[in-house]
């Protein structure tokens, strides 16, 4: 798996996301530490939900459930310098997880996928709403995202986009996170408000890209 999420950073990801709610801690902190150690120095690393993982592994920070743990305790385990996300799916848990003091959202779902089958996606209309109630924080919408609709979700005010098949399922994860961030730059520069575009990936993780 590390082999896979390197090739992912090697095509322009700059985030990895290690979500695995399956593995017990032991064998979640052994492979957060390999995955640490195949990213360190070219893309951040945040682990999902558990704070002493993310603690224990050097991760740079961790992506926490609207249910998940508060922000202000993750962060006083974690050091002010860590990166907090929060997932939310309406405009009040984004005023929520801003309220809290976390960094950026993840915002979903976006489109109809496989990884959440029968979920409703809320489409990139849901970004646009938040961003019309106020919200500047960093925003990565999620669910079904390709390089055929990422240019969609940065249009609704998204600073960047989360995946997992894109990428993680290509049987070259280099290539496909290249062609996802090219898809991004366009559609960024179609949008004179938007000077990022972050990329985010997922097989137990997510990943991030940024262009120059």
């Amino acid at each position: 798996m590390a082999g896979r999420v390197a090739a992912g950073v090697n095509g322009g990801v700059d985030v990895v996301q290690l979500r695995d709610k399956e593995l017990p801690g032991g064998e979640l902190l052994e492979l957060a530490r390999e995955l640490e150690k195949a990213v360190r120095g070219r893309a951040l690393l945040l682990v999902n939900e558990r704070v002493d993982v993310a603690v224990a592994s050097g991760a740079d920070g961790v992506q926490l459930g609207e249910a998940g743990l508060p922000t202000e305790a993750s962060r006083r385990m974690l050091g002010d310098g860590a990166l907090i996300g929060r997932s939310v799916h309406s405009v009040d848990g984004a005023h929520a997880a801003v309220r809290s003091g976390a960094d950026f959202l993840l915002v979903g779902t976006m489109f109809a996928t496989r990884s959440h089958p029968g979920e409703e996606p809320s489409g990139p209309g849901l970004l646009r709403r938040i961003r019309d109630a106020g919200i500047t924080i960093p925003m990565l919408g999620i669910g079904g995202i390709t390089e055929g609709n990422a240019a969609q979700v940065l249009d609704a005010g998204a600073d960047g986009v989360a995946v997992i098949t894109a990428i993680l399922a290509d049987a070259d994860p280099c290539a496909a996170a290249q062609r996802l961030k090219s898809a991004m730059i366009a559609g960024a520069a179609e949008n004179a408000t938007i000077d990022r575009a972050q990329l985010t990936a997922t097989p137990g993780m997510t990943g991030g890209a940024t262009p120059p």
